[in-house]
């Protein structure tokens, strides 16, 4: 029986993904075991890196325009009423040292974020194969937001708390919870900076798989242009 190529239409990918394969269907349960599943974990580990070495350095976060962290939005809602009063140095202030310690957490993800990968489940592979343009994002929220979150905090923390980032945040807080704009349960400044934190993680991270499947040949992986070369 001779080989031939046969579009790999089992998960819809949209533009078809091009497989060496038998002349019998390729079922699920083959997935794990075909260059599909090795070039979409060797893409996501490619994304990883890159997503990481990108954030995790200065100006990673504070330079970037889609994942630059704002300031919370309970104090946005106050924040020209705060400038009026002369805050506005304090405000860019908080808002730079938040980005500070985001730059700072990033580089602690590595090792969930390749474990997440290496184990990633036949199910796992069809939802990305399946999925739109946030199906990356969602595979590694769903995978490791809760103990990235748990591993983040205590160095968002530090960072925040040596800078005086906090008692910064607590007096402007304090200033609007005095004009009855800030309800002071509602200002958790280190959970803030750690959601957005990983928000700009998951989203580099689909930002560098975007680019590997458009040009598969520019990631210099043989097994990458093979699996993900039609996807163009």
């Amino acid at each position: 029986m001779h080989l031939h190529r046969r579009k790999f239409n089992t998960f819809g990918v949209a533009a078809g993904l091009w497989v060496i394969a038998p002349a019998h269907a390729l079922s699920l349960s083959d997935l794990s075991a075909v260059d599909a599943s090795k070039g979409l974990k060797l893409a996501l580990e490619k994304g990883a890196d890159v997503a990481i070495q990108l954030l995790g350095v200065q100006d990673g976060f504070m330079n970037n325009d889609k994942v630059r962290i704002g300031l919370p939005d309970t104090l946005n809602q106050g924040a020209k009423w705060l400038k009026t009063m002369g805050l506005g140095k304090q405000l860019d202030d908080l808002t730079l040292q938040m980005n500070r310690a985001a730059e700072a957490a990033v580089p602690l993800s590595k090792k969930l974020l390749t474990q997440s990968i290496q184990t990633m489940s036949v199910q796992d592979a069809k939802g990305i194969l399946q999925g739109g343009d946030n199906s990356v994002t969602q595979f590694f929220s769903d995978k490791t937001r809760a103990p990235l979150t748990t591993e983040f905090m205590p160095t968002v923390k530090a960072s925040l708390s040596k800078l005086g980032v906090v008692d910064q945040f607590n007096a402007i807080a304090g200033k609007l919870s005095g004009m009855g704009l800030l309800s002071k349960d509602k200002a958790n400044l280190e959970s803030h900076v750690t959601d957005k934190t990983l928000a700009g993680l998951y989203f580099m991270i689909g930002e560098e798989e975007k680019k590997i499947r458009q040009d598969p040949a520019a990631a210099g992986s043989a097994l990458l242009t093979k699996v993900f070369g039609a996807l163009r």
